[in-house]
């Protein structure tokens, strides 16, 4: 039996090429950061609410 050739492909960057710089601007937080700054938003806005006599 003969030997079957093997033909190759070109390589190719498999979706993994990136055409933009990767400098990141600005502040950069972790999960836990967002997740604590959230609750102590909601907590700050509800001791807002039942300290103010305003109507909302």
């Amino acid at each position: 039996m003969a030997k079957e050739s093997k033909k190759t492909l070109p390589a190719s960057g498999a979706g993994l090429v990136r055409y933009f710089n990767d400098e990141n601007y600005g502040i950069e937080l972790s999960p836990t950061q967002v997740v604590i700054g959230v609750i102590l938003v909601m907590l700050i806005c509800i001791a807002l609410r039942f300290t103010t006599n305003v109507a909302i």
